[in-house]
């Protein structure tokens, strides 16, 4: 949820998607593997493209290839618009189809809505951490560092930083200098693989992160940094005042901030009631 990447779900099946041109994108390999309950979706694409002629000279206006999460780290996977998903399932026979479509819609639906009241795409947020098992408390931290997230993001386009990559080098500078560790090393103390990590970051960790990017923001406007040379020296500063403030809590406190737990081996639940032993 931190990015614009996320899993929905189609009777209890993952669908990978991401945001991309103001509208949800499908991986279109997960749409043929809950359609056809094939163990090759990958190759019953492409011999759909292979079998059908009109199907395949229209795949490249309907399917574009974005960055998705992988096991293996981010892939350029072929996606599909809510439109190209429909155009998708209608080459493929499949009982499934009709409810496929139903729920495409809904999904469609609830997008509008979402963009014409943004506090519904909040609350839609915060009721799937609560099933999750998170606090209210650790629920509200986080739905607050996505706010500051996309002003920083949003400021770095304003500021001719507006590729993928750069948004990535940028993040990676203000992590290493709040944390000591870039994104992909603090996941891999935490254990991680394809989780999002501030899914797994407690309050501290989570209150430092606001602060570093928070930081990064405030003194790109007041530099007016512009371009991807200047806004990373920002990024650096905006980390370091993070970094500095957590170093002097751990000194005074005695305790590191940086932690090795994580949400996948143990609910915020079981902790709070280990706090209180």
């Amino acid at each position: 949820m931190d990015s614009n990447n996320a899993l929905v779900v189609f009777q209890g099946k993952d669908i990978r998607r991401i945001w991309f041109n103001e509208e949800w994108w499908f991986v279109a390999v997960d749409i043929v593997e809950i359609l056809t309950n094939s163990r090759d979706p990958k190759g019953y694409l492409k011999d759909m493209r292979r079998r059908d002629e009109g199907f395949a000279k229209g795949w490249v206006q309907i399917a574009t290839p974005l960055p998705i999460q992988t096991k293996g780290g981010k892939q350029n996977l072929s996606c599909v618009s809510t439109r190209g998903a429909f155009r998708l399932i209608q080459s493929i026979p499949s009982k499934k189809a009709e409810p496929f479509k139903q729920w495409l819609a809904k999904v469609g639906y609830e997008r509008v809505q979402e963009i014409e009241n943004p506090e519904l795409a909040q609350k839609r947020m915060k009721a799937i951490y609560r099933q999750k098992g998170y606090s209210d408390a650790w629920i509200e931290k986080r739905v607050r560092g996505i706010v500051i997230r996309n002003e920083l993001t949003d400021e770095w386009k304003k500021r001719d930083v507006g590729k993928e990559k750069e948004f990535a080098i940028l993040t990676s500078e203000i992590s290493k200098a709040t944390f000591g560790l870039t994104p992909t090393e603090y996941k891999k103390h935490k254990g991680l693989d394809k989780s999002n990590l501030r899914d797994h970051m407690n309050d501290l960790e989570l209150i430092f992160g606001m602060l570093g990017e928070a930081s990064t923001t405030e003194i790109a406007r007041s530099k007016n940094s512009q371009g991807f040379k200047e806004n990373k020296e920002s990024s650096r500063k905006g980390g370091k005042i993070a970094g500095d403030a957590r170093k002097k809590l751990e000194s005074e406190s005695g305790k590191i901030i940086i932690r090795k737990e994580n949400y996948l081996e143990q609910s915020e639940k079981r902790r709070r009631l280990e706090k209180k032993k």
